[in-house]
């Protein structure tokens, strides 16, 4: 049997462990690391996105289907910061959840429905610039209906993931002493049965497939815009590839890849105890990370609305969708640029989302 026992009261909230082994993990430093980055995370993360959500729903008219991805993406970071202040509550109290049990797993699910979801709607966006950039013509004849069916199904199975890891078991429960932990500290049993089915969906429909679809298109996308010369459009069109996967890198990819270390050491194909212990520190500190992604992604909307700033009088102003064509070297032509015009009886058009 081998045992790491924290000093004192100062024990963690996670334990792995079988018939013949058991780890209990220790890392002080996240209490206030939680604490301080959750509560930064809230002010930031709720005043950018409602103001985003206000601004995509009531002032932004004419848009074009990507916008039904950023609305949908500032929506789901709206709920996540909104339980922010329970998870500030559990870590100021040192890991312990005084607000039951249906709190701990509405709390725990909106957590990682944002992480699911974050990364699914950049996943969407960098299929639509894709297409709107290598196949403009084809981009057009896309109807909105199309991305509404999108969002809807990844919704749908974000929920759907969820709900048997929520219902399947208990998600709030006794630790040492008097602490109660929510939504970790599962016991060895459940990581190796009905854990199992959902972290492998989480890493590969979460991790892998989004992140090589991103890693795949977007140079290609950059290349055929740096073909562009002289054109606004094009460095914003950059900005936009890049802040994206600035924020891919910076807050979801650590995360993906830690957890995975993370799942197989729950599965006990890693027990060495000194990188155990590593992979428990690493996972505290990509769990704060990726929460970030809610600060950034108003970033996004930004780049990716009017060529003028989000005035804070709320005045935004009209600008034409458009979409670039392919550059054609043998011909030694440069790209052109289409604009789409509005169709008749829109005399008051506002910004448009491209």
């Amino acid at each position: 049997r081998i045992s790491i026992t924290p000093a004192g009261a100062r024990i963690s909230n996670e334990t792995a462990g079988n018939s013949s082994s058991e780890f209990s993990l220790e890392a002080d430093f996240q209490y206030p690391l939680f604490v301080v980055i959750y509560s930064v995370v809230f002010v930031l993360g709720l005043v950018e996105n409602v103001l985003a959500l206000y601004l995509l729903s009531y002032k932004v008219k004419h848009t074009s289907p990507s916008y039904i991805y950023m609305i949908n993406l500032a929506l789901v970071d709206t709920l996540f910061v909104c339980v922010l202040p329970f998870k500030i509550n559990y870590h100021l109290h040192r890991n312990n959840w005084i607000f039951g049990d249906v709190a701990c797993r509405v709390t725990g699910t909106l957590y990682y429905i944002n992480i699911c979801l974050s990364i699914a709607f950049f996943t969407c966006i960098c299929i639509d610039r894709y297409v709107a950039v290598l196949h403009p013509f084809t981009y057009i004849q896309i109807k909105a209906t199309h991305y509404v069916v999108v969002v809807t199904v990844l919704w749908l199975v974000a929920v759907s993931i969820m709900v048997p890891l929520v219902l399947g078991g208990p998600l709030h429960n006794r630790v040492a002493g008097n602490m109660t932990a929510c939504f970790e500290n599962f016991a060895t049993s459940s990581w190796t049965q009905r854990l199992v089915p959902y972290n492998i969906l989480a890493l590969v429909f979460g991790f892998v497939i989004p992140f090589s679809i991103i890693l795949i298109c977007y140079p290609l996308i950059a290349r055929r815009i740096s073909r562009i010369k002289h054109s606004i459009r094009k460095r914003k069109a950059l900005k936009t590839i890049y802040i994206i996967l600035f924020i891919c890198i910076l807050c979801f990819l650590p995360y993906h890849l830690t957890h995975l270390f993370h799942f197989l050491m729950r599965i006990q194909l890693i027990q060495n105890e000194a990188l155990t212990s590593l992979i428990y520190k690493m996972r505290r500190v990509t769990l704060a990370l990726v929460s970030f992604n809610c600060c950034l992604n108003p970033f996004l909307y930004y780049f990716t609305s009017s060529s003028k700033h989000w005035r804070f009088n709320f005045r935004l102003r009209f600008r034409s969708k458009m979409v670039y064509t392919i550059y054609d070297q043998k011909l030694g032509e440069y790209s052109y640029v289409y604009k789409l015009h509005e169709t008749q009886g829109n005399k008051n058009p506002r910004t448009a989302v491209n």
